[in-house]
């Protein structure tokens, strides 16, 4: 009787919805408000919890995602030839909450994203 209530109890749980969190975003990494400074992000969250795609001009590498506690989260690692950046973002109300961690570089970069647009990728800075 046990493994048929797990059973139906599994069977009840929500499916994850991966695709609230999926897709391109303007990540903000502005020092100053006075100085905007964007750059897009694309992710890619698979059914088998892997997470694709780019930020900061690199390409995403060992991504995860998760949904638990009513969140959605990714972690992943990027490079850009010198070292690591280890990146991880929650979705928050309909927009992205994140960090960045570049010990070589000795910095944690806190940051927010937003939906991208046709027109954001198509900036330059895109």
């Amino acid at each position: 009787m046990l493994p048929m209530i797990f059973a139906l109890a599994l069977s009840a749980a929500p499916a994850p919805q991966s695709n609230a969190m999926g897709g391109d975003w303007v990540v903000d990494l502005s020092a100053k408000e006075s100085e905007p400074y964007f750059k897009g992000m694309s992710l890619v969250l698979e059914a088998d919890g892997r997470v694709t795609g780019s930020f900061y001009d690199s390409a995403i590498e060992a991504g995860r995602w998760r949904e638990a506690r009513g969140r959605t989260c990714v972690s992943f690692r990027t490079s850009e030839g010198k070292g690591p950046y280890h990146t991880s973002a929650c979705l928050k109300g309909g927009a992205v909450e994140g960090q960045t961690w570049a010990e070589h570089r000795n910095f944690v970069f806190v940051w927010n994203a937003r939906r991208a647009t046709p027109a954001d990728r198509a900036a330059p800075w895109w």
